[in-house]
């Protein structure tokens, strides 16, 4: 049995055999790393025993909070009556079907399919295959191009960096690969101008309907985009942009992919972002909400146009993961949507939580230092501004939006940052009075950039 190591020896272990994602790790070990220690509800503790509200949900994913012993027994459950098999050769499990079935009964009623994989990621690579060998099935081999969006995220795999629109990444690694190209994204805060957000959700939409006319219709397999941007800043789109997309996707017969994997799951009020916006993907990857975070789990819904040529005219499709539906996983997502379901969570973030959090994260318009305060549903962003009527930005935004942060985790609340926006995606349990907590503690934040901000 290994024994038990001091909390206060972790830190050392971390620096010296840990290397940990997006991170700096000179800086990570110079700083020393936060351990978090357990979790329970919306709040988790660090290992030395201080208490954060985390309204961030991990990483947009623990939606049905943390400490449900439920998740926990089925996993345990199922570990002791099958801990793993594959679903390579013929084979399947219980949990496996039947998350499938699950999943499908509320995506839609055309997305009726779903290939797994463990992460949003790897479901970023498998649509883009699937894509590709959709149309050549059918005999356009030459529809292999790609279109995404400036400032996406779709992962950090070679393909979901790719797919993403974010230059730093590209950098890293020669990327993006080629047949990936980017358009514009539905920014209006900092990029639309003297246009109304209704007039640039128009012209950034059809900066799509361009791309296609300039590679070729019959080059161009799918175009991709999260519903609502959420490592890029969480980039509310305005009403008028989804459906000029929808209506380019079917008027030059190319793939519409939406990428589910933060707004799944009932984070937007609706069980997935095409829903909330009223559009029907042929392909959605997801992940996070999936399982809330309880064990790595991810995938593809697949539309009946899709899954029709997959399953009735290619063959085998030489994809898969050795993990993919692992058992233990499936079961503890199958009891995450249970909870889901019986608890009412996405009637609840419509209904009751959701419009709460609308108002009071809002009500941080007023304040000198932000430019915006927009959400839909639980995910919410501040744009914090040096000049609330020019909308004018700090020089150094990532600076800025870290300073923020800083502040608020110091007073226990876990937001995040993306450059000068302050993002929320809290648990769908959370209170009323842990969304006041949320939002007070940015507000005090903010109080402290106004007297300590930059020259």
């Amino acid at each position: 049995m290994n024994k038990p190591v001091a909390h206060s020896n972790l830190g050392a272990i971390d620096a010296a055999h840990h290397l940990h994602p997006f991170s700096d790790m000179k800086k990570l070990n110079a700083d020393g790393t936060r351990i978090i220690h357990r979790a329970e509800g919306v709040n988790i503790w660090d290992q030395n025993g201080k208490k954060y509200l985390d309204a961030f949900a991990g990483l947009w994913c623990v939606n049905v909070g943390y400490g449900r012993n439920e998740i926990a027994e089925a996993a345990y459950r199922q570990m002791q009556e099958l801990p793993y098999y594959n679903t390579f050769f013929g084979t399947t499990t219980p949990p496996t079907t039947l998350l499938a079935q699950k999943i499908a009964s509320h995506a839609g009623p055309t997305l009726n399919h779903v290939f797994f994989t463990n992460s949003g990621s790897e479901a970023s690579d498998t649509w883009f295959r699937m894509a590709r060998v959709y149309w050549k099935v059918l005999g356009h081999e030459t529809k292999t191009q790609v279109i995404a969006r400036k400032n996406a995220y779709h992962g950090s795999t070679v393909a979901g960096a790719s797919l993403g629109g974010m230059q730093w990444m590209h950098e890293q690694g020669n990327l993006p690969i080629p047949g990936i190209h980017h358009i514009g994204q539905p920014y209006w805060y900092a990029e639309g101008g003297d246009l109304s957000p209704e007039e640039f959700g128009l012209k950034v939409a059809r900066e799509l309907e361009a791309k296609i006319d300039e590679l070729g219709e019959e080059n161009v397999a799918a175009f991709v985009a999260e519903p609502i941007q959420g490592a890029g800043g969480v980039i509310v789109p305005p009403e008028t942009y989804w459906p000029e997309i929808s209506r380019i996707c079917k008027a030059r017969n190319i793939l519409l992919v939406s990428d589910e994997v933060i707004c799944g799951f009932g984070r937007l009020g609706s069980w997935f972002g095409h829903q909330h916006y009223g559009y029907e993907p042929d392909l959605a990857p997801v992940a996070k909400g999936l399982s809330s975070g309880y064990l790595p789990i991810g995938g593809v819904i697949v539309s009946d146009r899709v899954a029709d040529v997959m399953i009735g005219e290619l063959g085998d499709f030489y994809h898969g993961y050795t993990y993919s539906g692992h058992p233990v996983c499936a079961a503890a997502a199958l009891e995450n949507i249970r909870i889901i379901e019986e608890e009412g969570l996405v009637e609840r973030v419509r209904d009751d939580i959701g419009p709460y959090f609308t108002e009071a994260w809002r009500s941080l318009a007023d304040h000198e230092m932000v430019g915006e305060a927009v959400n839909v549903g639980l995910m919410g962003a501040v744009q914090i501004t040096a000049d609330k009527a020019t909308r004018r930005r700090f020089e150094k935004p990532d600076d800025i939006g870290t300073l923020v942060r800083n502040q608020c985790v110091a007073n226990g609340v876990i937001l995040r940052a993306t450059g000068d926006r302050m993002l929320a995606s809290p648990p769908l349990v959370i209170s009323r009075s842990e969304v006041d907590q949320t939002v007070e503690t940015l507000r005090n934040a903010l109080d402290w950039l106004k007297d300590n901000r930059p020259e």
